[in-house]
């Protein structure tokens, strides 16, 4: 079973990784480099984690980026503000699953926790995957953050999550937590979601 799993520089996503490498999964990570709308430390934090993942499981975990920082800018000037946050997630794994087919993975590890914020309310989570051929998989989907956290600290990686990095600059306001399925549709077709996601993937690097 190989998998991709986005991994970002904050404390769940790390740990999803850990679980499914737990599980038997041979797992490529990906990292959706949101710069300018976050700094250089952001990246630092996941090559970090990246090392400290191969050291607690034993398993290679290619690290792979992407820039994403592209489509966030894209999805701010062509749609609703509310809605960048759900699209951003949208956008990453329309990405993903691009990466995933020329990596010969069969599914997406995602980080996300039911109700953790607003991109993660169930009927958003519904809408951010609708579309996609493969399966993603979402281990961490029923554990509190509490829960979440006492991994991370078991396996080292929740001190490197914390270090102190600018958050994303991008984030709404007031971002939807109950996606409407007509705008998305809207959004879909003026963000050009397929070809933008096959031109993000093609600029993906192997960090290491």
């Amino acid at each position: 079973m190989k998998l991709l799993a986005l991994i970002s520089g904050g404390i769940d996503s790390p740990v999803a990784a850990y679980l499914m490498d737990k599980a038997g999964a041979d797992i490529i990570l990906l990292h959706m480099d949101n710069r300018p709308f976050a700094d250089d430390k952001s990246v630092e934090k996941v090559r970090l984690l990246a090392e400290r993942l191969r050291a607690v499981t034993g398993s290679p975990l290619p690290l792979y980026s992407s820039p994403h920082g592209t489509s966030q800018d894209k999805i701010s000037k062509t749609c609703d503000r509310n809605y960048q946050c759900v699209l951003c997630k949208r956008t990453m794994l329309r990405t993903a699953q691009e990466l995933a087919g020329r990596l010969g993975c069969e599914g997406i590890i995602m980080g996300d926790s039911l109700g953790q914020v607003a991109s993660q309310t169930l009927k958003n989570l519904r809408y951010v995957s609708r579309g996609l051929t493969i399966p993603v998989v979402r281990p961490l989907i029923g554990y509190d953050k509490i829960e979440i956290e006492a991994i991370a600290k078991e396996i080292g990686t929740y001190e490197l999550s914390i270090i102190r990095s600018e958050g994303c600059s991008i984030v709404p306001s007031k971002p939807i937590t109950e996606a409407d399925l007509r705008k998305m549709e809207k959004f879909d077709e003026a963000l050009d979601l397929h070809e933008l996601a096959v031109s993000v993937a093609d600029s993906a690097v192997r960090l290491s």
